[in-house]
């Protein structure tokens, strides 16, 4: 959770304000919400994307318009996008897929050709929940994807969401936002978080702020928490930064 804080510690001061300091990560970039980028580096780097990787799955079920409210196991098929989406979680996106029109092969091969018509040439898909090492894209074609799944209503509801409530039999089961400031500040239309070894820290967002709507995407590397340790420290003090860097060396 202390990673989570200090990823998005850094990409939301990039995102409000767009300042000159150097990011060290392997890819980003910051947009409008026009696709038009304000500031980036190695924004056409093909890299792995990890669960970012979900934003597609759900846009392609979406796009078959099955039964959002058919029961697949003790879930209905809506709330495996929210798990997704918001949980990030590997299950819900295999089941997905697994109960596409056609099977999980057409539905990986449909995420494939949405690719392609959104003329994503460098984004690629091997399954649907990017534990894959092959599924991926650049930063700059990430963009047009998270555009792309801004007009999915389900989508935009659960970027919103800071955890999901699901009520099996009689208990409530409750999965929390992997991007732990939904809900806290800003108004977020798309948010996606991912990570696998090949990746490392991955997000998309889009979210409205006090200078306009943002994109932002980041592939990046454990060295950006060093970084986002130094904005903390800059903004909120050295106590702040001295104690969350001693809960990530302890």
């Amino acid at each position: 959770m202390i990673f989570s804080r200090l990823i998005f510690a850094i990409i939301l001061l990039l995102a409000v304000f767009s300042c000159e300091a150097k990011l060290t990560a392997q890819s980003w970039l910051v947009a409008d919400g026009d696709g038009r980028i304000i500031q980036s580096e190695n924004t056409n780097e093909v890299r792995s994307i990890a669960s970012i990787t979900k934003l597609m799955t759900a846009m392609v079920v979406l796009d078959a318009k099955q039964d959002l409210d058919e029961k697949i196991g003790q879930y209905t098929r809506r709330e495996l996008i929210q798990l997704a989406i918001v949980h990030s979680d590997n299950q819900a996106a295999k089941t997905l897929c697994q109960f596409y029109t056609q099977g999980y092969n057409v539905c990986i091969t449909m995420m494939n050709r949405k690719a392609y018509q959104l003329g994503l040439s460098q984004t690629k898909f091997t399954d649907a929940t990017g534990l894959g090492v092959f599924n991926v894209s650049t930063a700059e074609e990430l963009v047009t994807l998270v555009r792309e799944a801004q007009n999915y209503p389900l989508i935009v509801e659960s970027s919103k969401m800071s955890q999901v409530k699901i009520k099996v039999k009689k208990k409530w089961l409750i999965f929390n936002n992997t991007n732990p400031i939904i809900g806290k500040r800003h108004d977020f239309i798309v948010s996606k978080t991912g990570y696998i070894r090949a990746s490392g820290g991955c997000i998309v967002m889009m979210l409205d702020t006090d200078v306009g709507r943002r994109i932002v995407v980041v592939l990046a590397t454990i060295i950006v928490l060093l970084i986002a340790g130094i904005i903390v420290f800059s903004f909120f003090g050295v106590a702040v930064f001295l104690g969350k860097l001693w809960m990530i060396i302890k």
